[in-house]
């Protein structure tokens, strides 16, 4: 958090907020009213671990098992937007993510599976983790349950948490290319410039809705936040119910 902020310091109602700030936010709001969440998931063990070469491979082979059944879905959401997307211009935007996702970071995927020796069944048929369940089931409410508005509540806070613990980390190069690559596809001008974009998408369809709606945008963010945090504490398998495969 920035500012000095605590959670209890943050008005409810974005309106109140909005009201004694000179250029409010509505995704700052949003990031606030998460209180300590937000650094629990961009500070975690886990990214400080992957940016030191310090992460044990058995996590991070657990970790991206997991992520990669989660792709599936984040490219559904993704779509969902696009279809819902106001302007050719943001449905333009948002399909050339698209692109990187099945792409750049597919490539990506295969050839961290082939070095990690992760076997082929294994990535095509996960036993997910009750974290990826509740990833997996929260993102295809939000669009199955909201429009556009509710979407990028989902998507603006997962990419713009790997932004920041990537960002923080840039200066760093693991040895392992698996390592060294994942912070690299998140700590670049490009997807920097991506994820200000999305939250600015965020900033004007959050500000015009509905307290109502607010609410409920603020709390699929915060859900998002907090299930990011979840992610990497399984990889680990620290949370209960779950595996260490």
């Amino acid at each position: 958090m920035t500012g000095g902020e605590s959670t209890g310091a943050v008005p409810e109602a974005y309106a109140t907020y909005a009201a004694g700030r000179e250029s409010p936010r509505f995704t700052d709001w949003l990031r606030v009213r998460t209180g300590s969440q937000w650094s629990d998931a961009t500070d975690h063990r886990f990214t400080r671990e992957l940016g030191a070469d310090e992460l044990d491979d058995a996590v991070f082979r657990r970790y991206l098992v997991q992520d990669y059944a989660f792709v599936d879905t984040l490219v559904g959401s993704f779509g969902h937007a696009v279809a819902e997307a106001p302007t050719m211009a943001a449905k333009s935007r948002l399909v050339d993510f698209l692109g990187t996702l099945t792409d750049d970071e597919n490539d990506y995927f295969e050839r961290c599976f082939e070095a990690l020796g992760v076997p082929e069944r294994t990535v095509a048929d996960p036993e997910t983790t009750p974290t990826t369940r509740a990833f997996l089931d929260l993102l295809e409410r939000a669009g199955r349950q909201g429009g556009y508005a509710e979407t990028l509540a989902v998507l603006v806070p997962a990419e713009w948490i790997y932004l920041s613990w990537a960002t923080a980390a840039a200066d760093r190069t693991p040895e392992r290319f698996y390592l060294a690559e994942w912070i690299d596809l998140h700590a670049n001008p490009e997807f920097e410039a991506f994820v200000g974009w999305l939250r600015g998408e965020l900033d004007r369809e959050g500000t015009a809705a509905a307290e109502r709606r607010q609410k409920r945008i603020e709390r699929l963010f915060a859900r998002t936040v907090e299930l990011e945090t979840a992610f990497f504490d399984a990889a680990y398998g620290t949370r209960d119910g779950e595996e260490t495969w």
